[in-house]
């Protein structure tokens, strides 16, 4: 019989999610509150729910007698994923200790401190609190919303005039009614990928952060991301035998995370994990170069409870086999999209091993999308022997791909300089 799966979440990123489960002839039900989610088009059938309404979703799943539960591309559904299964028993690769520790800012900072892994300094405020500068740390700060994502609620606040008002705009975005203000980091931008099989962490991909810091004092956006990162040796060295014990201590036995850190002075700052699959998406460099798909490992998994096959050791190779790789990402203006010309080119390209593409003519990109993960267009994927490959493969995306708004402007924001990606 045809197996079925509940996966929550409709953004694009979750949409190729469930592209990948139905091609493995499984029938998808996806559930979200918004009846035109992307990741819907595919699914076999659909639910405009909440996907905190855990109770209206358990009853879901036991009428349509579905098999397994999957959380998408979303941190806040991470916690809903795992209160799901539990109620229906299913394999749930989040355990309770994990959750809180990567579901929010807040709950990540605690972790870190107990399990002594550098964060970036700073402190929490809430409703309640003054909400004074604090003296510990000096302008320019972070500050942001605990329990979102994205960029969203965040700005860089550099001085005193609009210290107040920035704290009062991350609250607004904030559930729990927390904000985080921190130190602000200007300098090297990586991350971390790991792949946890039977209870063994796997460092599958590091890649180095390219972000654009040209949209005034909202949250830098990444604009290309470039594997293996330059921090490699230095990470498996120092940070990775002390994020083994944080991961033992948290009871992970499978699953998938991405965690990013700021190198400073050759000191690594953790921030920002993430417990599941990601938007920048290093799973399409691992299929591609590494020979293992995270997608069909997590459908896999949801179904069996079993989490990629008994060779997946000697597959996993975070140095990609000597080869290089990159992310582009392709960030907008506001505006109203006029034209798109040249993504079904990139799209054909065999040397482009994915495009994926957010927009459509017509769509409109509002102001408040800029600073956030929602003015992305597309990420495009690009591998190569060597770094100088990939920045000429970027040279000549930049001329192929044009995008104006509905009075003939160009709406790119700005383009990854591929001299960086080579050096």
């Amino acid at each position: 019989m045809q197996k079925k799966l509940i996966i929550l979440g409709g953004n694009p990123e979750t949409g190729v999610l469930v592209d990948t489960a139905e091609s493995m002839g499984v029938y998808t039900i996806v559930i979200d509150p918004n009846p035109n989610a992307p990741a819907k088009k595919s699914a076999s059938e659909t639910y405009d729910i909440d996907g905190f309404d855990i109770d209206k979703i358990v009853s879901i799943a036991k009428e349509r007698k579905v098999d397994g539960v999957l959380v998408g591309v979303a941190d806040i559904l991470v916690k809903s994923y795992w209160e799901i299964c539990e109620k229906l028993d299913f394999p749930c690769y989040a355990t309770e200790k994990a959750v809180e520790a990567f579901c929010s800012k807040d709950g990540f900072k605690r972790a870190c401190l107990q399990f002594d892994i550098q964060d970036i300094p700073g402190i929490y405020l809430d409703r309640e609190s003054d909400i004074t500068k604090p003296n510990i740390i000096d302008y320019p700060l972070m500050i942001k919303p605990v329990d979102s994502g994205g960029g969203v609620g965040m700005s860089i606040c550099r001085n005193d005039s609009d210290y107040e008002e920035s704290v009062k705009t991350a609250l607004n975005f904030s559930k729990k009614g927390v904000v985080l203000v921190e130190k602000y980091m200007d300098c090297d931008d990586m991350a971390v990928y790991y792949t946890f099989k039977d209870g063994i962490p796997y460092l599958s991909a590091t890649y180095d952060r390219i972000t654009t810091k040209d949209q005034g004092d909202v949250s830098p956006v990444c604009i290309g991301a470039v594997y293996p990162s330059k921090h490699t040796e230095q990470f498996e060295n120092y940070v990775h035998p002390k994020l083994c014990s944080f991961f033992d201590g948290l009871g992970l036995k499978n699953g998938i995370l991405n965690m990013q850190f700021f190198v400073e002075k050759n000191k690594f700052y953790a921030y920002d994990p993430g417990f599941r699959l990601q938007g920048e998406a290093p799973h399409i460099h691992l299929a591609h170069i590494n020979g293992f798909d995270h997608r069909k490992m997590l459908v896999n998994f949801a179904l069996t409870g079993t989490f990629g096959e008994a060779d997946f050791s000697q597959k996993n190779d975070p140095r990609f086999k000597g080869k290089s790789a990159c992310t582009i990402w392709v960030l907008l203006t506001d505006g109203k999209i006029g034209s798109i010309k040249g993504l079904d080119d990139l799209k054909s390209d065999k040397k482009i091993a994915y495009v994926l593409d957010r927009f459509k003519t017509g769509d409109v990109v509002t102001p408040d999308m800029l600073g956030t993960e929602r003015q992305v267009f597309a990420r495009i994927y690009i591998e190569g022997n060597s770094t100088s490959e990939l920045s000429q493969k970027i040279d000549e995306i930049k001329h192929n791909l044009i995008i104006h708004d509905d009075e003939g402007k160009d709406m790119i924001l700005y383009w990854v300089d591929p001299s960086i990606i080579n050096n």
